[in-house]
């Protein structure tokens, strides 16, 4: 098993047996102990509102336009806390993926998005390696 997954099931212990949720409420317990914040953040892919624009056929002017009022993937935020069973319709898991309470640099604009959709700016940081973490689990134990 390679060092992520041993880090993941390290912090996991049996609350994989209790279910899916159980388990990122251990997850957002670990976090909660260990990110230091505030934290730089950015998304690791497209959001899911901007896959229309970003991969498909949407219109280049519009999503410069809607990307002044909406979080985008490339924009660059300041990660101030985390909380559990809070929905935000940015958020591509609501319900399931632990939320962020995120401030855009640029302008200062705040939103609530999903933990699972985000990664560190800076590589080297406790952090990187803590959300990047939560990341692969949120996918891969499902």
């Amino acid at each position: 098993m390679d060092k992520q997954f041993q880090r993941i099931d390290a912090i996991l212990r049996d609350s994989k047996e209790r279910g899916f949720m159980a388990a990122v409420k251990v997850f957002f317990e670990h976090l909660h102990r260990s990110l230091v914040l505030p934290c730089e953040v950015t998304g690791i892919e497209d959001f899911q509102w901007e896959e229309f624009y970003v991969i498909g056929p949407g219109d280049r002017k519009e999503y410069e336009r809607l990307k002044k009022h909406q979080p985008s993937y490339r924009d660059r935020f300041e990660l101030v806390g985390i909380g559990l069973r809070v929905c935000s319709e940015w958020m591509m898991f609501a319900g399931e993926d632990i939320a962020t309470q995120v401030r855009r640099k640029s302008d200062g604009k705040e939103f609530t998005l999903g933990l699972a959709e985000l990664k560190a700016v800076e590589k080297k940081s406790p952090n990187y390696q803590l959300l990047d973490d939560y990341a692969v689990f949120f996918v891969n134990y499902r």
